[in-house]
């Protein structure tokens, strides 16, 4: 027994001097500067990914093994983040909030603001996101999509409710807008601040090749896959996902209550299916479009002066700070050459969900007669 004991006792020593120190991370400061901390002694070299910013940020180590950094006062916003050890890229496992993604996920923090932002969730009513499920025929797997339905939703009304296309970017998923976009709370907001009309919002799953996702970051470099992607997605959205819609919830099928807009790769997608389907789309949004086929002439061939007239608005918008910012204006003066008329914004910001939270809140209120 004493031999039990004393085995026990030098096992609680052991365990007690190897315990990890507690970490507390992110720690958000009243300030708005923020620390990370990440726990591991035997790492070399750590380093914070932190959205919004073009390199990684190297961290400090202390005699426990807790790697920090200090950021700030930061601009009252949500930010994705992860570390990089040793350059394999890990989650932060003292934060629960997770930024979801089918290649890269992440950890997100708020950095609060002394008044509400439009993201946030604030005592109005709110909408319904609905999640649906179905078999594509034209890409040939199961697939999903998301269904905002606003407050005060009539499934049986006699007017119809305009319809929003709303488009996640590369790596995203269908919840992409809901989950880190934050779409609906801002849809709530903006109706109950009377800045837009009620309307329905499909988020559709963006792939019409799912061999995009398996090739990860190299995808862009197949053209072929990218061109199914484009391609197939536009079919799946047109023949399946649509008719789906207008059979499901009370949504107008003229041209000037339906708007495609997306992100990214769903920016690029807004515009190849928008101004190539004039017929049924009469406002179209690009966000920091990525992936567009330079053959501009070729890709759009039917759009000109002409049938430009039938768009309500094209609207244009990408950071100055985004790499995609040049490919961006090359697609504009095109669209000057053919003398298309747009709506060109550039704002400052990168490549980020900051950027394209504020592109959605600037868009949906010059929709469906709006200014």
């Amino acid at each position: 027994m004493k031999l039990i004991a004393s085995t026990l006792l030098l096992f609680t020593s052991f365990a007690v001097a190897q315990a990890p120190p507690a970490v507390i991370s992110p720690e958000v400061q009243p300030d708005g500067k923020v620390t990370f901390r990440f726990y591991d002694p035997g790492a070399k070299d750590v380093k914070l990914m932190f959205e919004g910013e073009p390199k990684p940020l190297a961290m400090t180590r202390d005699d426990a093994g807790v790697w920090s950094l200090t950021l700030g006062p930061l601009t009252p916003e949500i930010y994705g983040y992860i570390f990089v050890a040793d350059g394999v890229a890990l989650m932060d496992p003292n934060n629960p909030v997770i930024k979801p993604n089918l290649i890269s996920p992440q950890n997100t923090v708020e950095i609060p603001s002394a008044s509400p932002q439009l993201w946030d969730v604030a005592e109005v009513p709110h909408g319904v996101v609905h999640h649906h499920f179905y078999k594509s025929k034209v890409v040939g797997d199961q697939r999903d999509y998301y269904v905002y339905t606003p407050p005060g939703f009539d499934p049986k009304a006699k007017t119809k409710y305009p319809v929003l296309y709303l488009l996640h970017g590369y790596s995203d998923g269908a919840d992409g807008w809901t989950a880190v976009g934050k779409a609906n709370i801002i849809l709530d907001n903006l109706i109950a601040q009377n800045k837009i009309k009620p309307m329905i919002v499909v988020m559709p799953l963006g792939y019409g090749a799912p061999e995009m996702i398996k090739l990860k970051w190299n995808a862009w470099q197949h053209p072929e896959v990218r061109q199914q992607n484009f391609d197939d997605f536009r079919k799946a959205l047109i023949t399946e996902v649509i008719p789906q819609i207008e059979n499901q919830y009370p949504v107008s099928a003229k041209r000037e209550d339906r708007a495609i807009a997306g992100l990214s790769m769903g920016g690029s997608e807004s515009l190849l299916t928008g101004l190539s389907n004039l017929d049924k789309f009469a406002y179209v949004g690009a966000f920091s479009s990525g992936g567009l086929p330079e053959s501009y002439s070729a890709t759009l061939s039917g759009l000109d002066a002409k049938s430009a007239k039938q768009l309500k608005r094209l609207w244009i918008a990408c950071g100055t700070s985004d790499s995609l910012i040049e490919p961006n204006r090359q697609f504009k003066a095109w669209l000057k050459s053919q003398n298309v008329p747009f709506t060109d914004i550039e704002t400052p910001g990168a490549h980020t969900w900051m950027v394209w939270r504020d592109n959605l809140i600037a868009f949906t209120p010059l929709l469906f007669g709006g200014k």
